[in-house]
C-alpha cells in the first residue's frame, strides 16, 4: 500500500515537472521566435548609438546573445547538449564564422593614400598622341581609379584596422615565382557618421603664360581637344582651371571660408578671407571667370602668400577646422625657388602646423614630375583634370574626403626571420631600404562599395631569406588620428607553403595585376625617353631574365617637353605579350572596369 503511495505521489509530482517543463519552453519559444523584427531592430539601433563611433553592432551579435542563432530544438531545450559535459569551448572556425564575409560591413568607409588620386595624365597623353612621363602612372593613382577587396573578415570597432592577404604568383614574362602581402585598409566608421570639421580653404591660381595654351597640347598643333563631348572648342589651361576653381566653391558649407591668391612671376590677393555665408557667389564666379593668365611661373611665392594668410587667420586651430591649400597649376615653374627640395620644404613646414596641401594639375602637359616628389608631405593629395565636367562629377562625390585626412604617420614594422619587404606599391612614401618598416604619412577616407573599397590596398613584394619552417610575420602597426592620439595593433601571419597561383582574394591578384601593369608603362616610358634617338641596339629594362622590374630613375627638368608617341619594337612585343596574361586575370577576378587599361596595352601593341 506505502508502495503504491509512493508511487502515486512520484507520479504526480513527475507529471507537475513535464508540465512546468513545457510551459516554460513555450515561453522561451514565443519569446525569441515572435519577438518583432522591429523591435530587434531598435534594441540594435540602441545599443549603437551607445557604442560610439557610429560603429554598428553586427546583428548576428545581438542574435547570438538572444539564442536566436541556434536551432529550434537548442531554444526549446535549454540545458545544453552532450559536448556541453566535456568542458569543451567552440571551434576557432564556428566562434568566427559570422565574420567570414566583409559584406556586413558594406556601409563602412575604407581608407586610400595620400599622394596621386589618377591617373589622368597619363590617358590623356596616350590619347593625344604623346609620350607620357613615367611619373604619369603611379600605383596609387592607379590603385584609385578601382575599388578592392581588402580581405577584411573580423569586425571592426576601431578608426583604423588592417587586414592582411597574400598570394604567390609568377611574373608573366620571367615566370620567377613571387610573393606579395597586401595590407587592406579599413575601418570602423559608418559613412553616414563621416562628417569634416568647417574647413579653412586657401586656393592659389597659376596665372602664368603657360597657362593661356591648349588644355590637350603641347604646342598648337591640333584641330581637336578631349572637351569635344561637352560642347567645348579648344579649351585652355587657364579656363579649365577657372572652372575648376568654381567647382570647388561650390562644395563649400555656410561655416567654410575661403581665399584666392593668384601666382605668375610674383604673387597677388585677389579675395582675403571671407565665410561662405557672406559671400555673394554670383560676383565672386563672374570675378573669376575675368582673371586673365600672363607672366612667368612663381609657385613659391604663391605657396608663400598661401602661407603668410592662415598665420594672420585667427580661427586655424586644427581642433576646430581643416586648413588646406588647393593649388591649381600645370606645374611648369621657372621664376623663384624652382628646386623641388625648396618647395617640398614650404609643403613640409605648413603640414607640421596642420596646414595640407592638395595640388589639382591642369593640361597634358602638367609637370607630374615635380608634383609627384613635393606631395609626399603628411596630408598632401594631388589629382589631375580631364574636362570641367568630369572634374565637377568627382568633387561632388569625393571633396569632403579629399579635404579630411584622418590617419597620419603609420608605421607597418614587419619582423620575420625568413622574408623582408623587397618593394612597396600603392604608396607614395615607402621606407623599405631596412626590409623592415613600411611607413604612410596619411591615409584618407575613401568610398566603399559592396563590401570594396576604392584604392584600399597596399601591396607588399616580399623576399624569401631562408626555406627554414619559420615562415611566421609578425606585424605591429602605429599610427595617430587627426587630434593627435595614438593607436597600435598587433598581427602574426604566416605564408603557407603553396604553388602558384594562389590568391587569397581577388583584392590582392586585382592590386598584384595593376602594379605590374604599372611597372610594365613605366619602363616603356623611361627606355623610349632615354634611346629617343637610338635607331637600334638597345636592349629594354624588363626581359625574360628580369622581369618586370620596378628600379626607376629620371631627370628633373619642371618645363615639360613634348615626345611624340612612340612604341619600340622590343616594347611592342612585351605589350602583346602581357595583354594577354591582363586579359586572363581580368576575367579571373571579374571585374570589367579594368578593360580601359586592356584597351591602352592592345593599342600599343599594335602602334606604328
Amino acid at each position: 500500500m506505502r508502495r503504491k503511495l509512493t508511487f502515486r505521489i512520484l507520479l504526480k509530482y513527475a507529471v507537475i515537472f513535464v508540465f512546468v517543463l513545457i510551459i516554460f519552453s513555450g515561453i522561451r519559444f514565443f519569446m525569441y521566435n515572435y519577438h518583432s523584427e522591429e523591435n530587434i531592430n531598435m534594441m540594435m539601433s540602441q545599443m549603437s548609438e551607445q557604442s560610439g563611433m557610429g560603429a554598428e553592432l553586427p546583428s548576428d551579435h545581438l542574435r547570438q546573445a538572444m539564442g536566436l542563432d541556434k536551432p529550434l530544438l537548442e531554444r526549446l531545450w535549454p540545458f545544453g547538449n552532450d559536448n556541453s559535459w566535456e568542458g569543451s569551448s567552440p571551434s576557432p572556425s564556428t566562434s568566427s564564422s559570422m565574420y567570414s564575409s566583409s559584406s556586413k560591413y558594406v556601409d563602412n568607409i575604407g581608407f586610400s593614400t595620400g599622394g596621386a588620386k589618377n591617373i589622368v595624365n597619363f590617358r590623356e597623353n596616350i590619347d593625344n598622341g604623346y609620350l607620357p612621363l613615367p611619373t604619369d602612372v603611379t600605383c596609387e593613382g592607379l590603385f584609385y581609379d578601382y575599388y578592392f577587396d581588402t580581405g577584411m573578415n573580423q569586425p571592426c570597432d576601431e578608426l583604423f584596422c588592417p587586414s592582411y592577404s597574400t598570394a604567390v604568383t609568377r611574373d608573366p614574362i620571367s615566370h620567377q615565382t613571387e610573393y606579395y602581402l597586401s595590407v587592406g585598409l579599413n575601418s570602423g566608421m559608418k559613412e553616414s557618421d563621416f562628417q569634416r570639421k568647417p574647413l579653412n580653404l586657401v586656393i592659389v591660381l597659376d596665372i602664368s603664360s603657360s597657362m593661356t595654351e591648349n588644355f590637350d597640347e603641347y604646342y598648337y598643333d591640333r584641330d581637336w581637344d578631349s572637351y569635344d563631348d561637352e560642347g567645348i572648342f579648344r579649351k585652355t589651361k587657364i579656363d579649365c582651371a577657372k572652372a575648376a576653381v568654381v567647382t570647388i566653391l561650390r562644395q563649400l558649407n555656410e561655416d567654410d571660408q575661403f581665399a584666392l591668391v593668384l601666382f605668375n612671376g610674383d604673387a597677388t590677393l585677389a579675395r582675403a578671407w571671407e565665410r561662405a555665408k557672406d559671400w555673394n557667389t554670383r560676383r565672386i564666379e563672374d570675378d573669376i571667370w575675368d582673371i586673365r593668365a600672363h607672366g612667368s611661373t612663381n609657385m613659391d611665392a604663391g605657396i608663400g602668400m598661401a602661407t603668410d594668410l592662415f598665420h594672420k587667420n585667427g580661427r586655424y586651430s586644427s581642433r576646430k577646422y581643416e586648413n588646406r591649400i588647393i593649388i591649381l597649376t600645370d606645374a611648369q615653374t621657372n621664376t623663384g625657388d624652382t628646386s623641388s627640395t625648396g618647395l617640398y620644404r614650404d609643403i613640409e613646414r605648413n603640414a607640421e602646423k596642420r596646414i595640407y596641401t592638395t595640388f589639382i594639375g591642369i593640361g597634358v602637359d602638367f609637370n607630374s614630375q615635380l608634383i609627384e616628389l613635393i606631395s609626399k608631405t603628411k596630408g598632401a593629395n594631388y589629382y589631375t583634370v580631364h574636362s570641367p565636367g568630369e572634374f565637377r562629377e568627382k568633387m561632388e562625390d569625393e571633396f569632403e574626403f579629399m579635404v579630411t585626412p584622418l590617419v597620419f604617420d603609420l608605421e607597418l614594422r614587419f619582423e620575420s626571420r625568413g622574408w623582408r619587404i623587397e618593394r612597396v606599391f600603392g604608396n607614395p612614401t615607402a621606407d623599405t631600404d631596412s626590409g623592415r618598416l613600411m611607413t604612410i604619412n596619411t591615409l584618407f577616407p575613401s568610398k566603399s562599395k559592396g563590401g570594396n573599397t576604392k584604392g584600399g590596398i597596399v601591396l607588399l613584394k616580399l623576399r624569401r631569406l631562408i626555406s627554414e619552417d619559420d615562415d611566421k610575420i609578425y606585424l605591429r602597426v602605429d599610427y595617430e588620428d587627426r587630434n593627435g592620439r595614438d593607436y597600435s595593433s598587433k598581427s602574426v601571419i604566416r605564408l603557407d607553403d603553396v604553388e602558384p597561383e594562389y590568391f587569397d582574394n581577388t583584392g590582392i591578384q586585382k592590386g598584384i595585376l595593376l602594379s605590374r601593369y604599372a611597372a610594365l608603362l613605366q619602363n616603356w616610358m623611361l627606355d623610349e625617353r632615354t634611346y629617343l634617338r637610338d635607331r637600334g641596339g638597345w636592349k629594354p629594362r624588363i626581359n625574360d631574365d628580369t622581369g618586370i622590374s620596378c628600379n626607376l630613375d629620371y631627370s628633373h627638368n619642371w618645363e615639360r617637353q613634348s615626345v611624340r608617341l612612340k612604341v619600340s619594337e622590343p616594347y611592342f612585343w612585351l605589350f602583346k605579350k602581357f595583354s594577354r596574361y591582363f586579359e586572363d586575370e581580368m576575367n579571373d577576378v571579374g571585374d570589367y572596369t579594368l578593360e580601359q587599361e586592356l584597351d591602352i596595352l592592345n593599342e600599343l601593341g599594335e602602334y606604328e
